[in-house]
């Protein structure tokens, strides 16, 4: 059986050869964070969880990052440079493992939970079996938050693609639409199809266990500026890519700005925060664009071609589905109506 371990067997509040510190049991931090909370990430060696840390400690919480195997650092490493040394902790926890999830989750305010299967060189595509990880992590991850975090609550990144493949979308895509699982499949849309069995697994989880649970459903994540994207992660997105163009739901959002919004959502949990955020800052509307979005990913032809098996009878005077994220902007208003009592 695993069981979390932080990676280390230096003195408590030592620097390893990375910069690191480490602790081996009782967690200790110097750092000025807010409320001096632990905050617990998983998927630290993936893109998106990479930026999140960046958010977290730059908003001063103490973070301890989870990784599933000790390589994983490396990956880390080339991710994140001075954040390294800042990091309360990294801890290996296999998400298949719930003893070392329970572990690595005690004394923790919230889980960030960001991915179960990370690929961050794109090597293996993503599989209808990754689906299934995906889907028995979730309920692992929110089983050991109930049992062993400080505090019973979990943000999960789900994806807007749990929100846009079915057969007949209503007019408005919101916080209550749901993909259909039988058309991810005959689709093999496997990514869409992971996010959707994984976010279903965690709610129906969170309620077994009584945990405080919200979800955030991003779009394609971007870089800072349109259209550069991260190529690894947005390639499994983009299956069936010109689908969602011809539909109006290919949606994208810059990478830093779905961090924030993850700690906006947790810290709107004390003020009634609460379901699923759709996450996105624009909308992929004309073949210019898709072209240029193709262009920095290098996949000619990708959105803007027609070789899909989906690209099946789109009523050219059909009006697409509007994808709205009010709920979203509604908190983060609020949140900035509060941002000065916390700072």
């Amino acid at each position: 059986m695993d069981v979390a371990i932080s990676l280390e067997l230096e003195p408590l509040m030592q620097r390893n050869d990375h910069g690191m510190f480490f602790s081996s049991g009782n967690f200790v931090c110097s750092l000025n964070a807010r409320d001096r909370k632990i905050v617990c990430v998983t998927g630290g060696n993936s893109y998106f969880g990479s930026h999140l840390i960046k958010k977290l400690l730059a908003y001063g919480y103490l973070v301890r990052v989870i990784i599933q195997n000790q390589a994983n650092l490396e990956d880390m490493k080339e991710l994140m440079r001075e954040e390294m040394k800042q990091l309360e902790s990294v801890v290996v926890a296999r998400m298949d493992d719930l003893d070392s999830l329970c572990n690595a989750f005690r004394g923790c305010h919230v889980v960030f939970h960001t991915s179960s299967f990370i690929d961050p060189r794109g090597i293996s595509g993503y599989t209808e079996q990754m689906a299934f990880i995906e889907a028995e992590a979730a309920k692992n991850v929110i089983e050991a938050c109930g049992r062993a975090a400080y505090v019973k609550r979990c943000v999960f990144t789900s994806s807007l693609l749990a929100c846009i493949w079915k057969n007949d979308l209503p007019n408005v895509i919101d916080e209550s639409s749901w993909s259909d699982e039988t058309f991810c499949r005959e689709h093999k849309l496997w990514l869409a199809l992971a996010k959707t069995r994984a976010e279903k697994a965690a709610w129906w989880k969170a309620r077994e266990m009584k945990v405080k649970l919200v979800t955030v459903c991003p779009g394609l994540l971007m870089a800072p500026s349109f259209p550069n994207a991260h190529l690894e992660t947005s390639v499994p997105y983009l299956k069936g890519g010109d689908f969602m163009l011809r539909q109006g739901t290919l949606a994208t959002e810059d990478v830093s700005k779905v961090a924030e919004a993850h700690i906006y959502v947790y810290e709107d949990m004390d003020y009634g925060g609460c379901g699923r955020y759709i996450c996105f800052g624009k909308i992929v509307e004309t073949l210019e664009e898709a072209i240029q979005l193709e262009n920095g990913l290098n996949i000619g032809g990708h959105l803007s071609g027609d070789q899909s098996p989906l690209a099946v009878a789109v009523d050219n005077n059909e009006i697409p589905p509007k994808i709205t994220k009010s709920k979203l902007s509604r908190l983060l208003f609020h949140a900035s109506q509060r941002l000065p009592c916390k700072q």
